[in-house]
């Protein structure tokens, strides 16, 4: 007998969750920082605001910056960031789990901090071609955690809250997953440490691409 499926829509963060974009990241933004003269974060420090829209993370990560230059700021991290993006690339297994569960006729969506440009160009990748149903970035919608992003997902594919899954390895992917009334899934490989995540009652927490295509396969 062939088991129902719990969830008809997966939404997926990107950077850090199908992406391993979580050091290019934190480079860019300590980059980004030296170039203006700011103070340089910490790897955790620039770590802990992936998930966010640009400029909710950059005014989180430097918050005494003059307002008018964050858009100086916002100008180096692209120009880092896209100096390198072609070097990114997904976690091993990726693929073969996004197929899998197409293959079972799941709904598959990205709800991510990216701006518009950055995910069509990462989606450009061949193998990605028509995998995903939706998607949804930080400049066309309301920055993660506000709901809106998995809300307007879910209206687009016509799937209500308790037929959704949000998958991300940030508290920011997890209390957006809250926010919207949907069930989430942690994940530890990525930027945030796994031991936030229990203010969030994900459903589970995996430690790799393998143990989550394992668990979507048994459980959603």
């Amino acid at each position: 007998m062939t088991r129902q499926r719990q969830f008809d829509l997966i939404a997926f963060d990107w950077d850090g969750t199908l992406s391993d974009s979580t050091g290019l990241i934190v480079q860019c933004i300590q980059a980004a920082c030296g170039d203006i003269g700011a103070d340089v974060p910490s790897r955790a420090a620039a770590a802990y605001v992936i998930g966010l829209g640009l400029q909710d993370a950059l005014t989180h990560v430097v918050p005494g910056l003059p307002p008018e230059r964050y858009p100086e700021l916002a100008g180096r991290y692209r120009h880092h960031y896209f100096a390198n993006q072609d070097a990114l690339v997904l976690f091993d297994g990726t693929l073969p789990m996004l197929q899998a569960l197409k293959a079972r006729n799941h709904l598959l969506a990205v709800a991510t901090g990216k701006n518009r440009r950055g995910l069509d160009h990462a989606l450009q990748h061949a193998q990605l071609h028509g995998l995903f149903d939706a998607t949804r970035t930080a400049d066309e919608t309301a920055s993660k955690p506000h709901p809106l992003m998995l809300h307007e997902l879910m209206r687009e594919l016509g799937v209500p809250p308790e037929r959704t899954l949000m998958i991300g390895d940030t508290t920011h992917d997890l209390q957006l997953a809250a926010n919207a009334g949907v069930a989430s899934v942690g994940v530890s490989y990525g930027a945030h440490e796994p031991e936030a995540f229990a203010d969030f009652a994900p459903l589970q927490v995996v430690h790799s691409t393998r143990e989550l295509h394992d668990w979507l396969l048994a459980h959603a």
